[in-house]
């Protein structure tokens, strides 16, 4: 019945939402551009009171890890996707002992983001690399309720602006929902058959070697479809809560894999 259900309202990513995605994108990476640029406030928290800071910072030191939802308007307006949704997420974590090469070294090496992100990461593999630029491959596999396979290429660029700070672009440029996948009848969905789960992704990391450790922060845009009325039983759950338990996960397994070997 399941099955049946998401079968019936396969959907297709149509031009406006597209355009309405990229334009959000823009507006984010304005805002990026011009942190980078001042170099002050690098991380979210920077951002926050004193008071409110303060607080953050003693609960990540304490082991913890901060996840909000942001949104970025059009001036004073919302943007609007049509038929679909924007998940819009930050998150951070501090890994103490920890220096920020280290961290930015895990995260660019690819080939092994199967092993330390599994079972939310399958398959991963750096297809080419020049210099900091690196394309990769990586095949996600998402499960609330119902689980959905994603074979992904992605263009990644790692910056170094400061000996004590780095951050990172990663956008996908081809995401495909893949039908019973790791059985011999494994195939890619055609365009239409798709479910729409997640139709882009883009996440923005960055690291700051502070306070004894290394804060790690992912910034993360996705694109899906909007909840059917009649099914939102069914795919709300994942539309809407594997974006950022996603994006939780990846911090908490990042920083797990790095305190392995605190003393790098």
């Amino acid at each position: 019945m399941l099955a049946a259900a998401v079968c019936l309202h396969a959907t297709r990513l149509n031009p406006e939402t597209t355009a309405a995605f990229d334009g959000y994108v823009a507006l984010t990476e304005q805002r990026i551009d011009a942190e980078m640029a001042r170099g002050q406030a690098f991380l979210w928290i920077d951002t926050l009171s004193q008071a409110g800071r303060e607080e953050m910072q003693r609960g990540l030191h304490s082991g913890g890890i901060v996840i909000e939802r942001l949104e970025t308007l059009d001036g004073s307006k919302s943007i609007d996707a049509p038929d679909a949704l924007i998940h819009h997420w930050v998150g951070l974590v501090f890994v103490p002992g920890v220096r920020v090469d280290s961290a930015v070294a895990l995260m660019e090496d690819y080939d092994r983001h199967w092993q330390v992100f599994a079972p939310g990461i399958v398959r991963s593999k750096t297809l080419e690399r020049t210099a900091d630029h690196f394309r990769v491959a990586l095949r996600f596999h998402f499960k609330k309720i119902i689980g959905v396979t994603m074979d992904t290429e992605n263009e990644a660029d790692f910056f170094r602006p400061a000996s004590d700070r780095a951050y990172s672009r990663i956008r996908s440029t081809r995401i495909v929902e893949i039908a019973d996948a790791g059985t011999p009848r494994e195939q890619p969905k055609r365009e239409g058959e798709e479910n729409g789960f997640m139709w882009r992704l883009n996440t923005y990391w960055r690291f700051l070697e502070r306070d004894g450790g290394t804060y790690i922060q992912c910034e993360s845009l996705t694109l899906s479809r909007e909840v059917p009325f009649v099914f939102r039983w069914l795919i709300k759950p994942f539309v809407t809560e594997v974006p950022k338990e996603s994006l939780t996960f990846m911090l908490e397994r990042a920083k797990a894999e790095l305190l392995k070997d605190p003393v790098r």
